[in-house]
């Protein structure tokens, strides 16, 4: 499909189509929706859409997967984090941020928590797992979802002769640019599976059960074991393994000397 046949599918099927991918990518499918907010932004700037229209199209498609994601988190509770951890490509080390954020910010965190990708994934869920009240999540998220719609539709409202030019462009340019675009998401998307796989093979390999834990122990081996989960994890599940020593992961390195050397050490995080 060439560019211009592109924008003429969008000016007759904005709207849904932008509600469509909003939702998806607020779901959790990996395809970015701040280009199709822009373009959706210029198009309005160009009086083929309506910009409050577009706002709310986007706003109500944003809030109905947080939403349902809030609710996932809340009756779920953390169980769905292995599911966030299979959408996303990058989440492991994003659901820690994602809790140091909430730690130190709280509900103001949703305010920002659109403008990266790993923090969105697990921000709403979160919420749930947490038991935020469920009016100040609407309020903190609602008014997150409109400054990040905002943000990149505004960019296009501003910009629409700018992004007109461009696509005039590639629109002489033909099916080439179209097949560069998609060789080149396709390309990013396989070097981040890569890279996620290979990081969860060497962590594997690192692993030990539950049941080895045990046999340790019974054995008399006395392996000193460390309980990394940070103050959120420990909030909505406080047990604790016996023995275990409690040490935030936040707190690993300013405290790293005071673990002893000459005992086997097994971490535990979640």
């Amino acid at each position: 499909m060439a560019v211009n046949e592109i924008i003429r599918f969008l000016i007759q099927n904005g709207y849904e189509v932008l509600f469509l991918w909003v939702l998806l990518e607020q779901l959790g499918l990996p395809i970015p929706a701040a280009p199709l907010l822009m373009a959706a932004g210029a198009l309005a700037g160009l009086s083929q859409l309506n910009i409050i229209s577009v706002l709310f199209t986007a706003f109500i498609a944003a809030l109905i997967s947080d939403i349902s994601w809030y609710q996932i988190g809340l009756h779920r509770g953390r169980k769905v984090l292995p599911l966030l951890c299979r959408l996303s490509l990058s989440p492991d080390s994003c659901v820690r941020q994602t809790k140091d954020l909430f730690r130190r910010y709280g509900p103001r965190s949703l305010l920002a928590a659109k403008f990266f990708p790993g923090f969105n994934a697990i921000a709403a869920p979160l919420s749930g797992i947490i038991k935020m009240p469920f009016k100040r999540f609407i309020l903190f998220d609602g008014l997150g979802v409109l400054i990040w719609a905002g943000c990149f539709i505004g960019l296009g409202y501003l910009f629409h002769q700018q992004i007109e030019s461009l696509a005039s462009i590639l629109a002489r340019l033909g099916n080439g640019v179209g097949l560069i675009v998609l060789g080149s998401l396709f390309l990013y998307l396989g070097l981040k599976t890569f890279q996620r796989r290979r990081f969860l093979h060497h962590i594997k390999r690192q692993r030990i059960s539950p049941e080895e834990v045990l046999k340790k122990i019974n054995s008399g081996e006395e392996p000193l074991i460390l309980d990394l989960r940070s103050a959120l994890d420990f909030e909505t599940e406080p047990q604790i393994i016996p023995g275990a020593v409690r040490l935030p992961l936040e707190n690993l390195e300013e405290n790293h000397q005071k673990i002893p050397r000459d005992r086997e050490i097994i971490l535990y995080c979640t």
